[in-house]
């Protein structure tokens, strides 16, 4: 077959992600043609792509050259799909062809462009909302999804262009944009120039008609409303009613929480962060954080769930920082341990269980892993060239060595990995390299190691792989990660090391080495569940009844994803493996890298200290959430976020809604009668509500939070639209009709304080205390919209939840933390402070400084007395001093005073 496509034409997008996709099924010929080259013989003008086939035929419509790639590839056809096709033809293209030709030939701009293609991506967008599935014709990818992508590509890979309210759209695009063969087919046609690739294909056809049909509208929720069935109206009003009553009852707590049979088990994990050092935003966003929502979500749906995580203390890196403080490998474990869990208890991480790895259970088991692969002919014995510092007089491990990376030159690569390029490498692979101690070039000379036989799992994990990944929730870059692995052939890989600091080897002539991090720091999940419980084999050896998630960086993904399965596999013990592995990207900070030594960045423990609650930095990390490709903070976008989204969306509508139920109806639910409008607005809201629950199934926790500020769009628009405040002032009928509108508004506001939890825990408890929301429907989220706050349910006090960020504030926390904290003295470590009093006395100290934090807190709103405010400040920076005190820590110096 020979495919002949044309540089900058838009129809060559989908053929070759659909020849993607069938790769290897037959040989097949690329040609590049010029725009005006006739390559079918018997047509008068130019027409690209074109197949020609074996037998000598030939196909020149995109859908037919993309369908003739999938049937290759084994897929059935299907009504669903032909329909989408038959649109694409008839709709899309002719609003597409237009859009396009303004942008690129006629240089138009905004909505002179986005006006005649907004109607056809609201109707994908809904589509896929109705359907409750990530693709258009169902579960699974189809020749519809292909068609449609490659067709839209050009268009919506601007974000100018993709609007943000169609966040089904949204996240089906990016799904589909980060999949292999889209991206090779993005890479080929745009080479790197967007969208003014098509310009010399574009300019030689002809100007395209306007779409003709009614005029577009700029509020798509208006006509997604139209589009729905009374069937759909009928059973959302249906389960609207029902109310608190469809609440299942609570599932009872355990301790320790065990799988139970015929439940469903989760049992999550997000990587465990170093011990060695203080994790800035970007870290805590690619494991923990993530982890949090799904482990959060998961108990809302009453899934039987355990999370855990820890530090992962053993290795050259802890043994580095302890050179560096002058402390012991233990003392900087304890010190940063301590660090660890208080930063994350800040950011509301709800683990069940935070351990770490230096344990007697880790040495315990991971020496039954190494020796069961040990008896079974797993392990190899070699010699290894390592560097060794003669200075030191030591073999350096990873950590020790730095120098420049030999595959993309990167000049500060570390032993193990190139932080640039990702690379695992061997130390002595490095030009240049130096001793991390003594700045001195270390030597190379031999060493006698154990390797893991790779090659000999490798059958065992691509079956394991194949039986796992269909199906799964795996991130399109883990597959892609483990996909290149197995591509360039698993070669041993070594899992000793010449250092002190780590779980020692059991065998005889290795008793003066250690087990490789990466070897036995995924085996950590085993070790700190079984100081949890003596029954942790229940979650790890019991694969029938756990779905296991594990979240982290994209790093991460090898050792999760090949080096833990093959060392499980081969130990032939029954290993729970990972379900689904959920990989982010990377969060860069503005222009660039965080950087502890430079002070360029926000770290964890420096959060708290910026005034803005945990919660903000939670919304606006998962907002900007990497999930498809690289992301990065920025205090001008968390201000705009914060102030539009928050402020001036989610919680302008929940305090509005609280509020008119206070101010016209004494505080109480009014009675409410509920009109068409009404019972569209119920199923618009299930809709959305179902969109949610599918996108956290699926893991995709930024689309998911989309879904919440929809709905809270909707709300403010309905109470905009109905104008309760002048209709409470008129006749029998608006005063009804005021508390009609008054009861579903705040009904939907309890709806939002459900969705939150998961990303906004505390804002979450204050929504569901002021509306006074029944105990049931805050710890249980069905996917139906339910009457949770019937006529006559009594609410509490209504108060913003939000507050503006200035300007002044965030340009002041840019100057801080663009480099200036790095000159700032650093705290004294806590194995040098006095000792701790009892935990009662601490927490109890904790809720005092928080309570009058609160106290603080009001007073300010409230622009009380300056004089008021000091006195009560006061007793605030009393109480923390005490707090300090009673934790060991020196008593913080007042902030803004300087020393004469």
């Amino acid at each position: 077959m020979r495919l002949f496509v044309s540089e900058g034409a838009p129809g060559s997008l989908p053929v070759l992600a659909a020849a993607g996709r069938a790769r290897g099924r037959a040989e097949l010929l690329i040609s590049t043609v010029g725009p005006e080259d006739c390559v079918v013989p018997f047509l008068t003008r130019p027409k690209v792509p074109v197949l020609q086939l074996d037998s000598g035929n030939y196909l020149f419509s995109t859908s037919a050259i993309c369908r003739y790639f999938f049937l290759l590839s084994g897929w059935e056809q299907d009504d669903l799909t032909n329909q989408w096709l038959e649109w694409e033809a008839t709709e899309l293209q002719p609003a597409l062809s237009a859009a396009l030709y303004y942008l690129v030939v006629q240089g138009k701009k905004g909505d002179d462009v986005l006006g005649s293609v907004r109607r056809a991506l609201t109707h994908i967008d809904h589509s896929l909302r109705r359907q409750n599935c990530p693709f258009l014709a169902g579960e699974t990818e189809s020749l519809a999804d292909i068609v449609l992508w490659g067709a839209l590509y050009p268009l919506l890979q601007d974000p100018a262009y993709l609007p943000e309210e169609l966040s089904a759209l949204h996240s089906w695009f990016q799904t589909l944009s980060t999949q292999e063969p889209c991206q090779r087919a993005a890479e080929t046609v745009l080479k790197q120039q967007g969208v003014l690739a098509l310009r010399p294909y574009l300019q030689k056809q002809p100007q395209p008609s306007p779409p003709e049909g009614r005029a577009v509208t700029n509020e798509p929720e208006e006509e997604e409303l139209a589009t729905l069935s009374e069937e759909e109206i009928a059973m959302a009003v249906t389960a609207w009613e029902k109310g608190l009553e469809s609440l299942p009852p609570l599932r009872p707590q355990q301790n320790p929480v065990l799988p139970v049979a015929g439940e469903r088990n989760v049992l999550i994990t997000s990587a465990l962060p170093y011990v060695n050092n203080v994790p800035h935003l970007g870290n805590i966003i690619g494991c923990v954080l993530s982890a949090d929502v799904f482990a959060r979500y998961s108990r809302l749906r009453q899934w039987n769930t355990l999370y855990l995580c820890g530090t992962d203390e053993y290795g050259t890196a802890t043994e580095t920082k302890a050179m560096e403080e002058g402390l012991t490998p233990q003392e900087i474990c304890d010190k940063y341990h301590i660090i660890h869990a208080d930063i994350y208890r800040w950011f509301n991480i709800s683990f069940d269980v935070f351990g770490r790895t230096t344990t007697p259970q880790q040495t315990k088991i991971t020496q039954d892993i190494f020796q069961r692969l040990l008896a079974r002919g797993f392990v190899l014995q070699d010699t290894v060239e390592q560097l060794r510092c003669e200075r030191c007089a030591r073999f350096l491990a990873d950590r020790f060595v730095e120098g420049v990376c030999p595959f993309c030159g990167f000049e500060e690569a570390r032993g193990d990995q190139c932080d640039k390029c990702g690379k695992l490498i061997n130390a002595v692979e490095l030009k240049k390299p130096q001793c991390k101690v003594c700045r001195s070039c270390p030597v190379v000379k031999s060493s006698q190691h154990l390797f893991l036989d790779l090659p000999k799992l490798e059958k065992r994990l691509e079956e394991w792989l194949g039986k796992t990944l269909p199906g799964s929730d795996w991130t399109p870059n883990a597959r892609f990660i483990i996909r290149s692995w197995l591509r360039d052939g698993l070669k041993p890989r070594c899992i000793t090391r010449d250092l002190k600091w780590g779980t020692p080897v059991p065998l005889e002539g290795f008793e003066d080495k250690v087990f490789y991090v990466w070897f036995d720091a995924t085996i950590g999940y085993l070790s700190i569940t079984a100081n949890y419980t003596d029954q942790w084999e229940k979650w790890w050896k019991n694969p029938e009844q756990v779905d296991l998630y594990q979240f982290m960086a994209k790093d991460n993904v090898p050792f999760h994803g090949l080096v833990f399965p093959c060392s499980a596999l081969g130990a032939e013990d029954n290993y729970t493996l990972v379900s689904h592995l959920i990989a982010t990207e990377y969060l860069n900070y503005e222009d660039g890298k965080f950087s502890k030594s430079r002070g360029v960045g926000v770290f964890g423990d420096m959060a708290q200290d910026t005034g803005i609650p945990a919660d903000i930095w939670r919304f606006y990390l998962l907002y900007i959430r990497p999930e498809g490709q690289d992301s990065a903070f920025s205090w001008t976008d968390m201000l705009l976020k914060n102030n539009s989204e928050l402020l001036n969306n989610l919680g302008n509508f929940i305090n509005r809604a609280g509020m008119f139920v206070s101010k016209f109806f004494g505080g109480y639910v009014p009675e409410m009668v509920l009109t068409p409008d009404d019972q569209r607005l119920l199923a618009h809201v299930t809709l959305e509500l179902r969109r949610y629950h599918q996108l956290l199934e699926k893991v995709r926790i930024r689309d998911a939070l989309r879904s919440i500020l929809t709905i809270s769009r909707h709300g403010n628009q309905y109470i905009q639209v109905n104008e309760p405040w002048k209709r409470i002032k008129g006749s029998e009928a608006d005063r009804q009709r005021a508390g009609t509108v008054t009861g579903l508004a705040v009904n939907i506001a309890a709806l939002l304080s459900v969705m939150l939890q998961p990303y906004m825990p505390t804002v979450s408890a204050t929504i569901q205390a002021q509306l006074q929301l029944p105990p049931p429907a805050c710890s249980i989220l069905l996917t139906n919209f339910l009457c949770t706050l019937p006529a006559g349910h009594q609410i509490g006090t209504v108060s913003p939840l939000f507050q503006k960020l200035e300007n002044d504030q965030i340009e002041s926390l840019r100057q801080r933390f663009g480099g200036g904290q790095a000159k700032m003295s650093p705290k004294p470590a806590v194995a040098e402070t006095g000792t701790t009093a009892a935990p009662q006395q601490i927490q109890a100290l904790m809720d005092e400084v928080t309570k009058q934090g609160n106290i603080v807190r009001e007073l300010k709103a409230q622009k009380a007395d300056k004089n008021q405010v000091a006195a009560e400040v006061a007793k605030l920076l009393d109480l923390k001093k005490q707090l300090a005190v009673a934790e060991g820590k020196p008593p913080e110096v007042p902030k803004g005073k300087k020393k004469k």
